[in-house]
C-alpha cells in the first residue's frame, strides 16, 4: 500500500473542492450557516465536515476510504488490524475490556489505570485483581507492573481473561514491555496495553519501542497526544490470535457515535501518513528542542529537569517528550508553580504535589522552548530572593508493603442497586478503615485514588488529604471544600 496517500482526507478534499449542493447533514452545510464571528478558526474544517454519503464510507461499515486508511494505519503502526476510534483512548479502553470479558469475569489490572478501564470493568459487570505499580523512589511516582508481580498474579488465578497494563505511564515512565507479553502467553493469556502516551514510540531510535512490537496483543493510542492528529481522535491497534476481533468491531459500533467526524478520522489518516513518511525526522528535530531545554534547566539551581539515568530501576524506559520539573527550593508545590507558568502564559499539562509536566510535541519548535527557559528563569529569581518554608512532604499510596501487592478480587457493577446504602460524609482522617461511598479521581492524570466499596488505608487518607489542602482538582466525585469524603455508613 502507498504509505504517501490520505484516502480519506483525500476524499474529503477532492468532495469540497466540487463545492456540491448539500441536502444532508450536517446543518451547516460545509460551513456556509457557520456563525461569521468564527469563520476564522472554523471555515476550512467545516468544509470536510460531512457525513455518510456516497463515496464518503461509514466507520461502522467501512468498505472503501475509511478502509484503506485504517489499513495504511495497521501497515505503518505495525498492527494486523486498526480501527479509528472518534471518542478517544477511552473508547478504546472500553471496548477492548468489554470484548474480553463479561459478567463475573476476572482480569488482572495493574492497579494506577485511567478512569475508563474502571468504567469499562463497570459496565461490564467483572472483577479485577489489581497489581500495585512500582514506585520510582526519586520521583516518588508510581511506574509500572513488575514482571514478578505479574507472574505471581498469573499463577494465582489461572481463570483470568488476561492482563491489562498502562504503559508509558502519563510521566513517560515505562516497563519492558516484551517481558509481560511474553509472562502473559506463557500462561494462555492476552496482553492489553493502555498505550495513550506512547503513539510516537517506536518511530525514533530515541524513543522507547511500541507495545505492538514488544508482543502485546491490543493496543490503544491517543493518537491526539503525542502525534499531530485532532483532540478525541485516537487509534486501536490488534495482533495475533488471542483477541475477538468480532467482539471489538461490536462493542465499537456499540460504544462509539452514530455520527463519526469526518474532521477527526481524517486528521488520523494524515497523523499516520505524516509519521509514516517523516515520523523519524520529526521526532529528531523535536528531540533536538527537548534536549537544549533539559541542559539549559540544570543551569538553574532552583530547578531539577528529571530525565533520562536519574531514575530507580522500577523505571525501564522513559518518554524524552515528557519534562517533570521540581522546585528544589521547596517555596512552590507542583501547583503553585503551575500558578506562576500561566501567569505567564505558559501552560503545562499537569502539576501534583511535587512536579509540573510539561509535555513537548511534534509541533513543538525551539523558540517555544527558550520562552519557556527564559520564564523558568523568571520565576527562578524570584526563588532566589523570597525563599519560604519548605512544602511539606507527601506520602505515596503506592508505597505498600509487598504483601498487599496483588489485590484480592474486586467486583465492580454499573448498578446503582449493587453499590447502595446510606452513606455519610466525615473528615478525611476519620474515614480509615471505612468503605468508600465514591469514586475520587484527581485530573489530571484520571487515575483512580479510591473505587467506591474500597477500604480506606491511613496511606490513602494521608495522600488525599494532601491532595486536597495543595490544591489538586478532581472529576466527578471529590473531597469538599470541608475535606470530608463519602463513606458507606455501615461499614
Amino acid at each position: 500500500m502507498d504509505e504517501n496517500r490520505a484516502p480519506l482526507y483525500e476524499k474529503l478534499a477532492e468532495h469540497s473542492r466540487r463545492r456540491p449542493l448539500s441536502f444532508h447533514v450536517p446543518g451547516h452545510k460545509s460551513g456556509q450557516g457557520l456563525d461569521e464571528r468564527a469563520e476564522d478558526h472554523y471555515a476550512s474544517v467545516m468544509a470536510i465536515d460531512l457525513t455518510e454519503i456516497t463515496g464518503l464510507d461509514d466507520l461502522h461499515q467501512p468498505e472503501e476510504a475509511i478502509d484503506e486508511a485504517q489499513k495504511l494505519a495497521a501497515q505503518c503502526f505495525g498492527a494486523e488490524m486498526t480501527f479509528f476510534l472518534v471518542n478517544g483512548s477511552t473508547v478504546g479502553n472500553l471496548a477492548m475490556l468489554m470484548s474480553l470479558c463479561g459478567k463475573g469475569d476476572l482480569v488482572l489490572v495493574q492497579r494506577n489505570v485511567h478512569k475508563s478501564v474502571i468504567h469499562a470493568l463497570m459496565l461490564a459487570e467483572a472483577r479485577a485483581v489489581f497489581i500495585t505499580p512500582q514506585m520510582d523512589e526519586l520521583t516518588g511516582l508510581a511506574t509500572g507492573v513488575s514482571a514478578g508481580d505479574a507472574e505471581r498474579a498469573l499463577r494465582a488465578y489461572p481463570e483470568a481473561k488476561g492482563l491489562l497494563i498502562t504503559n508509558p505511564n502519563y510521566y513517560g515512565m515505562g516497563v519492558r514491555v516484551s517481558e509481560l507479553a511474553e509472562l502473559a502467553h506463557q500462561y494462555g493469556k492476552p496482553l492489553l496495553v493502555d498505550e495513550a502516551h506512547g503513539a510516537h514510540y517506536g518511530f525514533h531510535p530515541g524513543v522507547p519501542p511500541s507495545a505492538l512490537s514488544e508482543g502485546a496483543d491490543v493496543v490503544v493510542q491517543s493518537t491526539h497526544k503525542m502525534l499531530t492528529s485532532m483532540t478525541m481522535s485516537a487509534m486501536l491497534h490488534v495482533q495475533g490470535p488471542r483477541i475477538d476481533r468480532t467482539g471489538l468491531r461490536r462493542y465499537l459500533s456499540m460504544l462509539q457515535s452514530s455520527s463519526p467526524s469526518y474532521p477527526l478520522m481524517a486528521s488520523l489518516d494524515l497523523a499516520r501518513r505524516q509519521m509514516a513518511t517523516q515520523g523519524e525526522q520529526i521526532i529528531d528535530q523535536a528531540l533536538q528542542h527537548i534536549r537544549w531545554f533539559t541542559g539549559q534547566m540544570s543551569k538553574l539551581p532552583s530547578f531539577r529537569a528529571i530525565g533520562e539515568g536519574m531514575f530507580s530501576a522500577a523505571v525501564h524506559t522513559k518518554d524524552p517528550f515528557k519534562v517533570a520539573i521540581e522546585d528544589l527550593t521547596g517555596t512552590l508545590n507542583g501547583y503553585k508553580l503551575q500558578e506562576r507558568l500561566e501567569a505567564r502564559d505558559c501552560f503545562c499539562e499537569m502539576a501534583d504535589p511535587r512536579h509540573v509536566l510539561l509535555v513537548f510535541g511534534l509541533g513543538s519548535h525551539k523558540r517555544d522552548a527558550e520562552k519557556l527557559f527564559q520564564v523558568f528563569c523568571e520565576i527562578n529569581a524570584e526563588l532566589r530572593l523570597d525563599k519560604k518554608e519548605l512544602m511539606p512532604k507527601t506520602t505515596n499510596i503506592y508505597k505498600l508493603t509487598p504483601q498487599m501487592s496483588i489485590s484480592a478480587p474486586v467486583s465492580f457493577s454499573h448498578s446503582a442497586a449493587r453499590r447502595s446504602g446510606p452513606t455519610v460524609r466525615v473528615p478525611i482522617d476519620e474515614a480509615v478503615q471505612r468503605f468508600a461511598a465514591e469514586l475520587i479521581i484527581p485530573y489530571p492524570p484520571g487515575i483512580p485514588i479510591l473505587y467506591p466499596g474500597e477500604q480506606i488505608t491511613p496511606e490513602t487518607a494521608e495522600y488525599l488529604g494532601s491532595l486536597t489542602r495543595a490544591g489538586a482538582k478532581f472529576h466527578g466525585n471529590a473531597p469538599d471544600e470541608r475535606c470530608t469524603i463519602a463513606v458507606f455508613a455501615q461499614c
